[in-house]
């Protein structure tokens, strides 16, 4: 709503003068005024008013309107929440409904009512700095890349970093036994006999991707070979995800 600018009426004698500033930016010109005559020039200031009131008005105009999303079959939680770009995650997403879904996030039924709203965080109004143009700051002290082993352990525990970023479930004790059973922890295994390999696409790497699953599961930031070995595991849990809810219930061949 456009704000109506208030303005007090000048009582001007004959005999009196009155100076009148107008303002441009921030310089500011005296003129000397005589009379009642030149009295109309004062509401000059009014629309710069408006504006300022208009802009501090507009914040509270931002906030949405709370959003819900009915499950369907073949839905999970990492599944919703990309669609929905939630900041977070599955995980946030199962924190926000903790109470509907239950003790497994694993678990949700068809008909299901999840909360998907996202408030943005709005700037308080009036929280601008007084002064528009400050000397920028110092800058941040460079943050030490974590340093990850080059064997197994450190390739889980680069890809459960990575899969934390992405919202995507999975433990180190599920990764762990699901490259046991699939590869024995050997990055570059494949399988050139089963009906993938037939069909000349052989499973690949610690948890057996066939290029077409890690192309469409590659996330992005890792590498694009699928014998890397932390690119193969977040790949891999991405997949299972999206059809087993995490890795972690995966228990044979997948």
């Amino acid at each position: 709503m456009p704000a109506k600018g208030k303005h007090r009426r000048v009582r001007n004698s004959a005999l009196a003068r009155r100076v009148l500033a107008i303002g441009t930016g921030g310089a500011a010109l005296a003129l000397p005024v005589i009379g009642a005559a030149t009295a109309h020039a004062a509401p000059a200031a009014a629309p710069a008013a408006a504006v300022v009131q208009a802009k501090t008005a507009a914040p509270a105009a931002a906030k949405a309107a709370p959003a819900t999303y009915s499950v369907v079959l073949g839905d999970t939680l990492s599944k919703i929440a990309r669609s929905h770009e939630l900041a977070g995650g599955w995980k946030s997403l199962y924190e926000a409904n903790r109470a509907a879904v239950g003790a497994d996030p694993s678990l949700i039924r068809p008909g299901l009512k999840l909360s998907v709203a996202q408030a943005a965080a709005a700037p308080e109004p009036g929280a601008v700095p007084a002064v528009a143009k400050a000397a920028p700051p110092a800058a941040a002290p460079a943050v030490a890349k974590t340093a990850y082993a080059d064997n197994l352990d450190g390739w889980i525990r680069e890809a459960l970093d990575v899969m934390a970023r992405n919202g995507i479930p999975g433990s180190y004790e599920g990764i762990h036994r699901n490259v046991m059973r699939e590869s024995s922890g050997n990055p570059l295994a494949i399988n050139n006999w089963d009906v993938n390999a037939v069909n000349g696409t052989p499973s690949k790497g610690l948890l057996q991707v066939i290029d077409p699953t890690f192309q469409a599961y590659h996330v992005a930031g890792t590498s694009t070979d699928s014998y890397d070995p932390v690119a193969n595991i977040v790949a891999a849990c991405n997949y299972a995800a999206d059809r087993y809810g995490s890795i972690d219930n995966v228990n044979g061949p997948y």
